[in-house]
This record gives C-alpha cells, structure tokens and sequence, in this order.
C-alpha cells in the first residue's frame, strides 16, 4: 500500500505517466558503491545505472563536492582554475584533435551544442542517424529518436539503417560486402539531405550503437563512414554519453570501435551524479562557434562541476576502472555467451566492456523479437535482487549496463540468478 500511495502522490506531483522500472516500483533510499537499497533495507546489485559510475555515495566525489560547494560556486562568468584545469585534462584524454571544451549540464544539451557547432563549421544543416537511435528529449535532439518512422525522413533529419551482423541487412555476403550495404545507405541518406535542400552537416551515433541493442558491426563500418562523411563535407559526432570514461575497456567507445570523430560528447558519468556534460573538438570549431553563438549557460563550467568531475577522474584512476570494465566485462560476456546454446530463447549475446545485450527471441529459424519475456525477465532478475533493463529496436534486449565498481564476485552472483530465471521460465 505503501508503494501505491507513494505513486499516487507522485502523479499527482510529477504528472500520471512519468516513466518507472518494473511492474511493481521500487522505492530506492540509499546506495553505496554498486547496490541500492529500498525502504525495507532490501539490498539490489545496480546493473544498469552508468551515472554512478564509480558508485553511489562514492566518498572522493561527495567530499569534493561538499567542499567546493562549501568554499564558493558561481557561474562561468568569472575565472577559476579549477574549471580551467578540468577542460584541459577532458581533452587530452582524448585523440590530438580534440583540444577545446563546451561544458554543458546533461547529455541532450551537449548534443545540441555539437549540432550547433557543426552546422556553423560546415554551413549546412542536415543531420543523419541511425533508425533506432537515442540522443537526448530536446525538441530537435529528440527527433533523432523515432528517424526510422516515414514521417521523420524529411526536413533536416535522415535515419538510415544501425550496422549489424545478427539481422543483417544483406543475407549470406561477406562482411566486406555487408559494411559497403550499410555504407550505401549512409550515402543514400546524405544525398537526400542535399536533394531536398537542407545540405549536410553532420553524422551522429553512439560508438557502441548502445540503444540499438551493442550489434556486432561489419568490420572497418565507422572508418569507413567516417571518411564518406568528410568526403561528403560533413564532421562526425561521437554521442559518448553511454559508451566513454571506460565503460568499453577503452577510455572511450570511438577507441573500441576504431575511428576517429571530430566532435565528442559525454554526459552522465562524468558528474556520479551531479549534472555536467561536455562537447570536445578543435578549438578553431568552439571560437567559430562562440563567435556566432555567444553560447552561455548558467549552472555549467562552475567551480562545482570542476570539482566534482575532477574527483570522479581521480577514481577512475585510483581504483583502475578501466582496467575493471574490461576484465570484469569481458569475463562475464564470455559466460553469458555460453549460455545461448543451452537456451532456445536466447538469440545472441554481445557485449564490450561493462555493456552488454542479450537478446530475446521467440524463435532461432526466425530471430523474432521476443519484447515479452526480456521485460519478464528483467523483473524476475529484480526481484531476485538484480537491477537490468531492456533496449533495442524491438525492445527485446536485456540491458546490463552496471557502475564500473562491479566486481568479478557481483558477476558470479549475477550468473546464479539469471540461471535460476532461465530455469523458472523454461527458455
């Protein structure tokens, strides 16, 4: 009764239909490192959240904070160091042409400043995606989200087809001959911009493909499409809100994958919490877009943002996450791989790092999406004290996606209860 009343007052508050995991809610209090605890002091393995990605309540980062909140926290419009020292240290974790930041407080935010930035760069205004991408809930950034739908394919916005190997776009060719498929669709789609008059700006995707469910993507695809996007005048976005800071195995997603963007975007680990984004490219991009833009925002570039996102790179290093993520990650994908042939309704399982997909189908011979018993699965794996979600263009691919403090005894314990699920729904 507790929970229904709880949510009763919070559509009151909040609007009916603000979105919630789960058939039954959870009403979570606290967290330390990668568990969550509800109201009744039940403990819950966090799988899914990327904000905390050096975990709840992680001490460095909340003393950081605290004591720069303590000390003074203002807006960019005066100088400070700190935020100085943070931009600097953001860009030299990335390639050499990245040397100047936009700092921003949230993932879509940072999104529209790459937008903004490549269409003062390059004069023109269109932008491609993929058909079942995310970026962010702005009115233009959220149009990305359904460009797979007919209604979306016109204007300033193309989808084309997300790379992959399992539903692959072309039957029974090589990968070589399925990467140039995919290649011509990206094509197609940047002539279409130019033919209706809106020209071509930019490329976005997530490195990793996250929301399209982590396919296994043709080999050489996005050196590829990189070199046809700047041949064709346009820069390429990295969305790395989902896929940097180590999430891979790699400091970011564009390293895994193997090319090289001209415009990186980060979000959500990058705060363990706090809201701080950030838009990196050259530094000619950022004055030209500065000079047109005159681009300011009050709650980012703070002495606070600094702070706190230095204190979350200092644990990166400190507790070596990366390093983590990519054994941890790797170990437990391998496991969940040997799993698919013992299970009718497991298609495929892939995964990079502390990101990894399973998907659900109904049928091997078909590969049908199986939508159903992937959210079944998951709140059974809740109730088993085990916190994932679901993702994909079908929504039929359980999302494990844990903070990078999950550790190789958290994975065993995981494997034990996603056993026993499989067992209890027959799969």
């Amino acid at each position: 009764m507790a929970y229904g009343t709880l949510q009763q007052r919070r559509d009151l508050a909040l609007g009916s239909g603000a979105e919630l995991f789960y058939d039954t809610p959870l009403e979570i209090v606290r967290g330390e490192g990668v568990y969550l605890f509800d109201r009744d002091g039940r403990r819950y393995v966090d799988m899914y959240n990327n904000v905390p990605c050096v975990g709840h309540a992680n001490p460095a980062v909340v003393r950081a904070m605290a004591e720069q909140q303590a000390t003074v926290n203002v807006h960019s419009r005066y100088l400070h160091d700190g935020i100085v020292s943070f931009g600097e240290r953001l860009a030299r974790l990335n390639h050499d042409d990245i040397e100047c930041v936009v700092f921003s407080c949230s993932g879509t935010e940072a999104i529209e400043v790459a937008f903004q930035i490549a269409r003062v760069v390059t004069g023109e205004r269109g932008v491609i995606c993929t058909d079942a991408t995310y970026h962010g809930n702005s009115e233009l950034v959220g149009s990305l989200t359904n460009v797979g739908c007919a209604a979306n394919q016109t204007g300033e916005i193309r989808g084309f087809p997300f790379p992959e190997r399992y539903r692959p776009l072309v039957e029974e060719v090589s990968e070589e001959k399925l990467c140039e498929a995919y290649l011509e669709r990206v094509a197609s789609a940047i002539e279409s911009l130019k033919t209706e008059g809106a020209g071509f700006g930019a490329l976005i995707v997530c490195p990793i493909f996250a929301n399209e469910g982590v396919p296994d993507i043709p080999s050489g695809f996005m050196a590829e499409v990189t070199n046809l996007v700047h041949r064709e005048g346009g820069l390429v976005i990295a969305d790395e809100v989902q896929a940097g800071y180590c999430r891979t195995g790699h400091w970011w997603g564009y390293e895994y994958s193997e090319f090289r963007p001209d415009v990186v975007v980060t979000g959500k680990p990058m705060g363990n919490g706090l809201p701080l984004a950030a838009t990196a490219t050259r530094k000619e991009f950022v004055d030209a877009f500065r000079a047109e833009k005159d681009y300011f925002n009050t709650c980012s570039a703070t002495p606070l943002q600094a702070a706190v996102g230095m204190a979350v790179l200092d644990e990166i290093e400190r507790l070596d996450l990366l390093r983590n993520a990519a054994e941890v990650g790797t170990r437990l994908t391998r496991e969940l791989k040997s799993r698919v042939d013992a299970h009718n309704s497991i298609g495929d399982v892939r995964g990079c790092g502390l990101f990894i997909s399973v998907e659900m189908i109904k049928d091997a011979g078909t590969k049908e999406p199986d939508a159903e018993l992937t959210m079944s699965l998951s709140d059974r794996l809740k109730d088993k004290g085990f916190l994932v979600s679901y993702s994909g263009k079908y929504n039929n691919v359980l999302k494990i996606r844990p903070p990078l403090v999950f550790s190789h005894e958290n994975a065993d314990d995981f494997l034990v209860a996603f056993d026993a699920c499989m067992r209890e729904m027959g799969g």
